[in-house]
């Protein structure tokens, strides 16, 4: 469900975002946000007033596209050359075999560097043909005539699947640019389903692959988890289990940190709902005290109309075990839950949704410069991840898509 209360956090970090996008135009904002195109016009006329800046018309420009792979260079099996090399050796040092087969041979090395061995050989055959007879070729190469005439025989076929891999290629890289460089094959190949393109995810590996295209890896996680030495003894309701049969029934959250130039911080809160793993609520600080996770509560009461019942699962941050925050879940309705002291795995799937943020925002780098830039990239990226990112565990569905098709199944049942 739309969020219809939006927070004055909200408000100016959309602005922010559309006003720091070369070339954006409010309807791709608005989609990445999942809000509505005139209500971000509003927002940024409004905030341009204020500023003193007269209205302007839309702009114009793309956004650069994420640079297209090249094809990755071929491999060398060293031990089939060291062997070919070994028996050219042989054949001039006791001179027994006839000078064509060195010919051959010598010709022959340049072809054992790809990274299929078989097929060089048939492919050097075909290439020395009209030189030397099949026959000789074949022998001097240790393959079956037959097997070179039925490899010759698919050279049509071949031709189609390279074309065909070609095109999907060139698909494959639009969507990689669209996810600003971060999917890998797995969700590409949800995304080529998803437009009605039948391909199988071992077929989108392999292109990419073979076209050096790839998503971002992980980064060394660290720790930023500070237990207070006199917090409150909270239960643990979970146990583990980061799932949930309806959407608003079990929430989770975490604090991680995000590094800028010259070894300073942001920290940023975020609330996850357990059975979409839609981000429901944010907040990002320079600082780590209580009020941040607060706010990102509090947003995520305003997203879904109230979390009285539900409950929220956290570490042992002193910010989550204080009084502080406390009050606050109470007067929300929110029954509070909290891991083992000192255990990343009870609250694992909130950890490995900040590592996918820092992996797909940072893309390798170590920090995000200055502030704006990196509340920018940072809210950007979480208001892309409910309306297209895909998770895996929604089965490559994005958080809003999942939830919408619960909602639409149930009234379905209830019909």
């Amino acid at each position: 469900m739309a969020m219809k209360d939006y927070s004055d956090e909200f408000k100016a970090d959309a602005v922010a975002l559309y006003e720091s996008t070369p070339g954006a135009t409010y309807k791709d904002i608005a989609a990445d946000l999942g809000i509505n195109r005139a209500t971000l016009r509003e927002w940024v006329l409004r905030d341009r007033e204020r500023r003193g800046i007269a209205p302007t018309g839309l702009r114009t420009g793309g956004t650069t596209a994420a640079r297209a792979g090249h094809p990755a260079g071929s491999g060398d099996p060293e031990m089939r050359i060291r062997q070919l090399e070994a028996r050219v050796a042989e054949l001039e040092a006791s001179e027994r075999k006839p000078a064509t087969e060195r010919d051959i041979l010598r010709r022959a090395a340049k072809y054992f560097r790809r990274r299929d061995e078989l097929v060089s050989r048939f492919q050097f055959v075909h290439d020395h043909r009209d030189t030397y007879e099949v026959k000789r070729l074949c022998q001097v190469l240790d393959v079956n005539r037959s097997s070179y005439y039925k490899w010759l025989g698919g050279a049509g076929a071949r031709a189609a699947r390279r074309r065909e891999d070609q095109v999907l290629a060139e698909e494959i890289r639009r969507i990689h640019a669209g996810s600003g460089g971060t999917y890998g094959s797995p969700r590409v190949t949800a995304e080529l389903r998803e437009s009605g393109t039948r391909v199988n995810h071992k077929r989108v590996a392999r292109v990419m692959r073979t076209h050096d295209i790839a998503g971002v890896r992980l980064r060394r996680r660290v720790r930023t988890t500070v237990p207070a030495p006199a917090a409150t003894v909270v239960p643990d309701l979970f146990q583990r289990d980061f799932t949930a049969t309806e959407p608003g029934r079990k929430y989770m959250g975490d604090i991680t940190y995000l590094p800028l130039a010259g070894g300073e911080f942001l920290y940023l809160a975020t609330v996850l709902d357990c059975f979409s793993r839609k981000v429901v609520g944010w907040s990002i600080a320079d600082h780590m005290r209580t009020s941040l996770v607060a706010d990102a509560l509090r947003m995520a009461a305003q997203i879904r109309r109230g979390l009285d019942g539900a409950v929220f699962h956290t570490d042992h941050g002193a910010q989550y075990g204080s009084r502080a925050f406390a009050d606050p879940c109470s007067g929300l309705g929110v029954t509070r839950s909290m891991g083992a002291v000192g255990s990343s795995a009870d609250n694992a799937a909130c950890e490995s949704f900040h590592a996918s943020l820092k992996r797909e925002t940072l893309q390798g780098a170590r920090d995000y410069g200055d502030p704006a830039t990196c509340r920018r990239t940072v809210f950007a990226w979480l208001a892309r991840y409910n309306t297209r990112r895909r998770p895996s565990t929604n089965g490559h569905l994005s958080p809003n898509e999942y939830e919408r098709r619960h909602h639409t199944a149930k009234l379905t049942l209830a019909a």
